[in-house]
């Protein structure tokens, strides 16, 4: 039988999209002779429809639009995933239809309550074992715990969260030597190294419960903060039959395979493992296709970033010209201007022309065309676009030095984004002169520091978001995870934008990255951030400021926010875990740091409500309202640290 799965780049409650690319998911499988096909987990509505789950409507609309798909799966199988109500609660299921009428539908038993995953307030566990009906129009269908069978080819459900449980609990133990086919429509959200454990996932429990099984993911950023990275897996007894490209620009991607059922294949030995995740590479694709999702969803005409020449919006101004340059290799330059819905038919032909992809099919990236001088054409037409796309301001004061504007100047030509550069010395002296006169007293650095630092960054933000309307942009805000953590930014100020795309990464990859971005996708103006330490550059220039001596170093801070916060420790366990892993460390310097970290993070959760929308690109952040929740006010760990 020849199987296939679609990871489908799909929109909340956006029925119009979400039809169509259903319907083109199942037009191109029928084009390929394919018999069964997996769309992904909640494909129909978008699975970040939040708190409308809750809803009535919802599901009765998705039900109805059900409907619409049925005489499209004519000579096919197809699974569609979306809510269905019944008696005031909503289940996670995944229609069967076939030769235009609905088989049934299969149920969600386990959902997903960790992480950046809330499913028990939208979503019931359904029960193993049991079944009900659900009625439309005088119509009637089995809902469920359920089996299908196509062309003698028996086949049972995981859905997403449902393979992630212990094998003895986990739907397919009781599918073992009942089914042929485990069919898991997902949708697994990406971070940075998950593709291996997901692929391990699927290959070990095609060996484990003797069967074929097939995967399919959502891909893009659907709704806001989360990401799939359409990954597609037919793995049988272990051996891996298909995996697809991940991180496509495109809307639909389906891959087929043809199995043969009645042959059998001994189980592999052991799993053949992948080559190791390339972290800069996944974050690279994943920040480029979020961005270009976001910019298009939001229906905005571009991007405008405050280019301090800092690290942070070095990494958000390379994001964007790598949106451009991957997109345009993988879709080519027409079709990414036209998908990118802010380009006129005569800017796309102006600057399409006979330029096309260049394609590098090495998987599992999205076609990544070299930046070699081969490609001049291809780079001129990529600085254009990205010109269109993105407009940078170097905004200085008496604090900023000739290094941070050179890289600043220096990176923005050169990926061909617009570059502005103005001072707000005198916005600065108006408001601290304002002060002055109310307070009857001058503001100086020994007394006013803080005070006088944040001035600074918040005259920033007017200016910014004034060319940003002017331009109906969206503004990126380059705050770190780092920073996110202790509060290391001013509200209102570097924190001012709709977008913060790399809140969820940590200071010490950002750096990494740079350094990796520099060479390995040849961006030379990079060199002179690379060669920077990182600062805010708001106190004089001969006080020297850095971020890591206003903080501490940032590896050992990253290393406290993860045992704090991912591992979920006690100070006193942190402090304990730091001194065994560096026995030569100053143990009182790490007291003082841990302190330091627990007293910035408890007062600045405030800051953290307030961030723009991020990305959830590693395996943890600390965003409230996709992984970690704290409380604004509370002890502040005032008993526990103590304790040290």
């Amino acid at each position: 039988m020849r199987i296939a799965g679609a990871a489908l780049n799909q929109i909340p409650f956006d029925w119009t999209h979400n039809l169509r690319t259903i319907r083109e998911a199942i037009a191109q499988a029928k084009a390929a002779g394919v018999e069964l096909l997996c769309l992904p987990e909640l494909c129909l509505t978008g699975y970040g429809c939040e708190d409308l789950f809750l809803s009535e409507w919802l599901p009765e609309a998705a039900l109805a639009h059900l409907q619409q798909i049925r005489p499209w799966t004519e000579g096919i199988c197809v699974v569609v995933g979306l809510p269905i109500r019944l008696n005031q609660r909503t289940y996670n299921t995944a229609a069967v239809l076939r030769d235009g009428q609905i088989l049934g539908f299969a149920a969600k038993q386990f959902l997903a309550n960790d992480g950046v995953h809330y499913e028990p307030r939208f979503f019931a566990p359904w029960p193993a074992g049991e079944t009900t009906t659900v009625q439309w129009e005088g119509e009637e269908w089995t809902l469920g715990d359920m089996t299908f069978e196509h062309q003698g080819v028996k086949f049972g459900f995981e859905i997403c969260e449902d393979a992630w449980r212990p094998n003895d609990v986990r739907p397919a133990c009781r599918l073992m030597g009942r089914v042929d086919l485990i069919v898991n429509p997902s949708a697994s959200h990406f971070a940075m190294s998950k593709t291996d454990v997901r692929y391990h996932l699927v290959t070990e429990a095609s060996r484990t419960f003797n069967c074929t099984y097939l995967y399919a993911n959502l891909l893009g950023n659907e709704a806001g903060r989360i990401t799939y990275d359409g990954e597609i897996l037919v793995a049988r007894h272990g051996h891996l039959l298909l995996r697809n490209q991940l991180m496509s620009f495109k809307e639909v991607d389906m891959e087929y395979v043809d199995v043969d059922f009645s042959t059998p294949l001994e189980p592999a030995a052991e799993i053949v493992p992948l080559p190791a995740p390339d972290e800069y590479r996944e974050l690279n694709q994943a920040l480029s296709l979020a961005l270009f999702d976001y910019l298009r969803k939001a229906r905005s005409r571009g991007f405008v970033l405050s280019l301090s020449g800092g690290a942070d919006s070095c990494l958000c101004a390379v994001a964007v010209a790598e949106m451009v340059r991957l997109g345009t290799a993988e879709l080519g330059t027409a079709e990414f201007m036209r998908r990118a819905g802010c380009f006129t038919a005569e800017e796309i032909a102006q600057l399409a022309g006979p330029v096309t992809a260049v394609a590098d099919q090495d998987a599992p990236g999205p076609n990544d065309a070299s930046l070699s001088p081969t490609n001049n054409e291809q780079r001129k037409a990529n600085n254009e676009i990205t010109r269109r796309l993105l407009t940078c301001a170097y905004q200085g004061t008496v604090n900023s030095s000739d290094d941070t504007f050179n890289s600043a100047k220096e990176l923005a030509e050169s990926i061909g984004a617009v570059f502005h550069n103005w001072e707000i010395d005198a916005e600065v002296s108006g408001y601290v002169g304002k002060i002055e006169h109310a307070l009857g007293r001058d503001l100086t650095w020994q007394t006013d520091d803080l005070a006088l630092q944040n001035i600074q960054a918040r005259v920033r933000a007017p200016a910014i978001w004034l060319l940003a309307n002017v331009q109906n942009c969206l503004l990126i805000t380059t705050s770190n995870r780092s920073e996110a953590s202790v509060g290391y930014c001013t509200m209102d100020g570097d924190t001012a934008g709709s977008i913060s795309p790399i809140a969820g990464v940590d200071k010490d990859f950002v750096k990494k990255w740079l350094r990796w971005a520099e060479t390995e996708l040849n961006y030379p103006a990079l060199r002179h951030v690379n060669s920077l330490q990182p600062t805010a550059e708001l106190r004089p220039l001969e006080d020297k400021q850095t971020d890591e001596r206003d903080l501490m170093p940032y590896v050992l801070l990253n290393r406290i926010e993860r045992l704090a916060f991912y591992d979920r420790l006690a100070p006193k366990q942190v402090l304990a875990t730091l001194r065994h892993e560096d026995p030569a460390a100053d143990p009182e310097q790490l007291k003082t740091y841990v302190k330091r970290f627990y007293s910035l993070w408890s007062r600045n959760q405030w800051k953290r409500e307030r961030y723009a929308p991020s990305f959830h690109l590693d395996d943890y952040n600390v965003d409230p309202r996709s992984w970690l929740r704290f409380p604004i006010l509370s002890g502040g760990y005032t008993e526990e640290l103590n304790a040290l």
